[in-house]
């Protein structure tokens, strides 16, 4: 029996540990290869998923390099092309000031992709934290922490969202926290039930028979076996943290002009929409494409994590 800081390497195996009961189920081309080369592979085989990757890197590049791309300022007034349609000079056309749109899609771009992406990231950490605590402690831990959870899902969060936005006021700090505070639940939810059913494992039983403190347990061999729907969680999320915040900046609570976000534009063509249809148009299209992007990137991490899907994609 081999040991190695003071646990045999049967307890520090992990994921290889659990999947190895999956390979004999393998097909012969991916016989020989590790767990990374097998979901490197399969994600690359979900068409959809390189799809949504590919273009959530264009438009992340696009909101990086906003100000080398365009000529113009984000607030920049131009009085004489106010409503200008679309054009080899306005590519998206101007808005009731002038501004150019193409400019400020790309800037609002990097507004509401940043509050997805940090709202995706802060909600996650917030609900694996309280989700392992509830999964791996259980009796009466579980039951408070999951009446807590309870008690957050059952709040309506839009209505909820507005009155904590009003009261801490517009902003774009303060949009994260609020967001990131009010959008963990489902997180919890997962990893719980993932550390309920990972606790139970033989290597968790014997780490915990050799006397690993409950830290070393929870940190080293049940969360990376946990990481599955975490992953995949926390690619949903940003999608919906967009959502959410162009919710907010469309009803006037969000972020506030003339800072562009995707949200606040719509809010601003909302009276004009009709008379001019490009101003809704485009950051709407955004929204939309990027939601759309990162539903399919995560079906393609959740189909090439799961052992419990098809393995001949």
């Amino acid at each position: 029996m081999v040991y190695r800081d003071g646990f045999i390497d049967q307890v520090s195996e992990g994921y290889e540990g659990v999947a190895a009961r999956e390979r004999e189920a393998l097909p012969e081309e991916y016989m020989g290869k590790t767990l990374l080369q097998i979901f490197i592979r399969r994600f690359l085989r979900h068409r959809l998923a390189m799809t949504g990757l590919v273009v959530l890197v264009v438009l992340y590049s696009l909101a990086i390099l906003a100000p080398w791309i365009t000529p113009y300022e984000f607030d920049e007034i131009d009085l004489y092309n106010m409503y200008s349609p679309p054009s080899a000079q306005h590519w998206f056309g101007t808005d009731e000031l002038g501004s150019d749109t193409l400019t400020r899609v790309l800037y609002g771009g990097r507004i509401s992709l940043m509050v997805g992406t940090v709202v995706a990231i802060l909600s996650c950490l917030i609900g694996t934290f309280i989700g392992m605590i509830a999964g791996y402690s259980g009796k009466w831990v579980d039951n408070l922490l999951m009446r807590f959870v309870d008690l957050m899902l059952s709040l309506p969060l839009l209505p909820l969202l507005i009155v904590v936005a009003a009261i801490k006021g517009p902003g774009l700090g303060g949009i994260i926290i609020i967001l990131g505070l009010l959008t963990w639940t489902s997180v919890a939810r997962l990893v719980r039930g993932s550390f309920l059913s990972i606790r139970e494992e033989d290597y968790v039983q014997a780490a915990r028979a050799l006397g690993a403190s409950d830290w070393r347990i929870i940190v080293r061999h049940m969360l990376p076996n946990a990481m599955a729907p975490i992953i995949v969680s926390t690619t949903l999320m940003v999608g919906i943290a967009i959502l959410i915040e162009s919710v907010l900046s469309y009803l006037g609570f969000g972020i506030q002009p003339p800072t562009p976000s995707w949200g606040n534009m719509l809010y601003k063509a909302k009276i004009t929409m009709t008379q001019y249809p490009w101003l809704t148009y485009f950051p709407g299209l955004m929204i939309v494409l990027t939601v759309l992007c990162f539903n399919f990137v995560g079906d393609g991490l959740r189909d090439a994590l799961d052992p419990r899907q098809t393995l001949y994609r």
